[in-house]
């Protein structure tokens, strides 16, 4: 009882702690529009506009560019959270544009986000806007094919090199069978847009630069935003709970990470490491996401990742719950033996 009380309590502190945090700034907000989506629109159209004097030129603005269309995102991100601008219209409409310049569908994201939100580190809720992820049991009870499949999904070379095409091209482009009306007219109006100024740039520009400069940009930009998203939830000693045991504050505090950035990758990722915080209280702002952290010592006991550090993190595969932390393949198989072995011997 006692045990239950204090985390209670705790639970308390930590969301009193953060709350002066979870309001937007009109001011704040403005400044990141012109800061974020016209250096973006700047930099793609020097890439467009020096091709004929060196295609490398557009090669160098489209990696710069793909810095600032995932900082562009997170702004879609925080408008997703309603915690962008105060008022809901404003947030919608902001979406829906960071959303076509980043070819990401405004409704369908936030759903899926939301969702992701509500039962992160669940294991019996796994499955929307998540990163496919199986425990070591039912990688053992996996067929051949199930077990190739899962392998190849979790290989570096899959995971970020076809990852990006895939859900640029294919998983934002279409709406889940569940999906509502309105969810699915904003997909198609987005698509739409995204599709309409590709066609209309290629057409009048170019079908070599648009591959350059836009197709470059979105496949690292892409390929970011999945490493980002990856990093913060997958590392050795992530919490994971069965629904029984689950806790909203745990999965947030203990389940997702915070990200060390040079301030640079920082500014450019929109404060996107501090997850654990944004996790704990969706609607504070990127900008506000570092003061929560600081203002707040607990947040500051999460698992702290560096750029070094989180590159071990490609070697974790699957989740074992008893051991509560991911492992290997190579482990798995030893733990998968090792079990057999006990159950046989009981």
């Amino acid at each position: 009882m006692t045990t239950v009380s204090t985390h209670a309590e705790k639970t308390k502190q930590l969301r009193k702690g953060v709350a002066p945090y979870a309001k937007s700034d009109t001011r704040k907000s403005v400044l990141q529009l012109f800061n974020t989506v016209l250096p973006l629109l700047a930099i793609w159209i020097a890439g467009y506009a020096f091709y004929n004097v060196s295609p490398w030129i557009s090669v160098v603005s489209a990696v710069l560019a793909a810095g600032f269309v995932v900082r562009t995102f997170i702004i879609f991100h925080d408008c997703t959270h309603g915690s962008f601008f105060k008022n809901k219209k404003a947030n919608d409409y902001v979406g829906l544009i960071t959303g076509v310049l980043t070819s990401f569908p405004y409704a369908k994201w936030k759903r899926e986000h939301t969702i992701h939100h509500a039962t992160s580190s669940n294991l019996d809720k796994r499955g929307i806007g998540d990163i496919n992820m199986l425990t070591v049991e039912e990688y053992a009870e996996a067929t051949p094919m199930r077990r190739l499949t899962y392998r190849l999904y979790r290989n570096p070379f899959v995971m970020f090199g076809l990852g990006p095409l895939f859900l640029v091209l294919v998983a934002n482009r279409i709406n889940r069978s569940d999906a509502k009306p309105k969810e699915r007219m904003n997909t198609y109006i987005t698509n739409i847009l995204v599709f309409g100024i590709l066609i209309a740039v290629g057409l009048t520009i170019g079908w070599m630069p648009l591959l350059l400069v836009h197709g470059v940009t979105m496949f690292i930009a892409g390929a970011l935003g999945i490493w980002l998203f990856y990093i913060q939830h997958t590392y050795e000693d992530s919490y994971f709970e069965e629904e029984s045991e689950w806790d909203y504050v745990k999965a947030a505090v203990e389940g997702s990470s915070y990200y060390q950035l040079p301030k640079v990758l920082q500014w450019i990722t929109g404060n996107i490491g501090y997850h654990h915080v944004h996790h704990l209280a969706p609607r504070v702002p990127n900008y506000n996401l570092e003061k929560a952290h600081e203002a707040n010592p607990p947040l500051q006991q999460a698992t702290t990742i560096t750029l070094k550090t989180s590159l071990e993190s490609l070697r974790y595969k699957l989740y074992d719950p008893e051991r509560m932390r991911f492992v290997t393949f190579k482990d798995a198989e030893e733990i998968i033996k090792e079990r057999s072995n006990s159950a046989r011997l009981s």
